[in-house]
């Protein structure tokens, strides 16, 4: 598991390829300078609520990997994280796309 954390007191985890995934549509909202919210579930020992926090570029932002290998990346997926970001309920976690026509890139 992977841990993303937000301006050092918000701490979430995820897989660590959920969290690439987030790492790259989140680094391109915010390298254009479009601030928008992220909402997650709370892992049900915490409520089973949601968390939403408002990432800007001046947010800080830490990604923490547990593995040391890249993820390849789904590129049907991040178009679907993309758009949730930029509706205006902002980034939340959708599932990812099954299929052949997923479109999977391997970075290094």
């Amino acid at each position: 598991m992977g841990r993303l954390s937000y301006d050092g007191a918000v701490k979430v985890d995820f897989d660590d390829r959920v969290l690439a995934h987030l790492q790259v549509v989140i680094s391109q909202k915010l390298r254009r300078g479009e601030p928008f919210p992220f909402t997650w579930r709370n892992d049900p020992s915490l409520g089973d609520g949601r968390t939403t926090v408002w990432l800007h570029p001046h947010a800080t932002i830490v990604y923490k990997y547990h593995g040391s290998r890249q993820p390849a990346l789904n590129r049907a997926w991040l178009e679907a994280l993309t758009h949730a970001a930029n509706s205006t309920s902002g980034l939340y976690l959708v599932p990812e796309p099954e299929g052949p026509d997923t479109g999977e890139v391997l970075t290094g």
